[in-house]
């Protein structure tokens, strides 16, 4: 396990750079800072999904919380692989295990036929504000890849993370009896 801190402020990154997990020193504004950021804000967003899954008190939606509640520790460990150059976390079997999830999700909806918007109640708007943080932690992290070469699985996760999320939303109107909000051409 790596250093812990004894006191959260450090001035170390007052002069617009921050440390990585190898010891090194980059830009706030470095692309590896942005993904690492991006998925930071991934993780928080699913945080506040799983209370929101949490407060609606369903028996029905546990399972996504505990599934969800898994994807958060894969979701800190890429952010630490990406906090190491070179260091790989995430391995096809995650991006499997999200395979199947999202298998036995879709058996349980209907097919897709309209464009679907962020509502329907604050827990279904909060598996799309999940899903597009993740499509941004997504666009950084490939965005970095231009540059400096990541973990093709972690590209992957994130691809598939993305994909359960909007699923999620779906599953959880279905669930919670709300109706899904679609999108009417103007």
């Amino acid at each position: 396990m790596g250093r812990r801190l004894s006191r959260i402020y450090t001035k170390t990154g007052d002069s617009g750079e921050t440390g990585l997990g190898d010891g090194s020193r980059i830009e706030k504004t470095h692309p590896r800072i942005l993904a690492i950021g991006a998925i930071d804000e991934l993780n928080s967003a699913i945080g506040m999904t799983i209370e929101e899954i949490r407060l609606e008190e369903s028996k029905a939606l546990l399972g996504l919380a505990d599934t969800l509640g898994e994807l958060q520790h894969r979701i800190f460990d890429l952010g630490g692989e990406l906090s190491i150059p070179n260091f790989k976390v995430i391995k096809s079997g995650h991006v499997e295990m999200m395979e199947k999830e999202l298998d036995s999700m879709n058996k349980e909806l209907e097919p897709l036929e309209n464009f679907i918007l962020p509502g329907g109640s604050k827990l279904i708007a909060s598996c799309h504000m999940a899903r597009a943080i993740c499509r941004r932690a997504e666009r950084e992290t490939v965005g970095l890849n231009e540059t400096e070469k990541v973990n093709e699985e972690s590209l992957k996760f994130l691809n598939r993370l993305s994909d359960l999320l909007f699923v999620a939303a779906r599953l959880v109107a279905k669930i919670s009896g709300k109706k899904e909000v679609l999108w009417k051409q103007g």
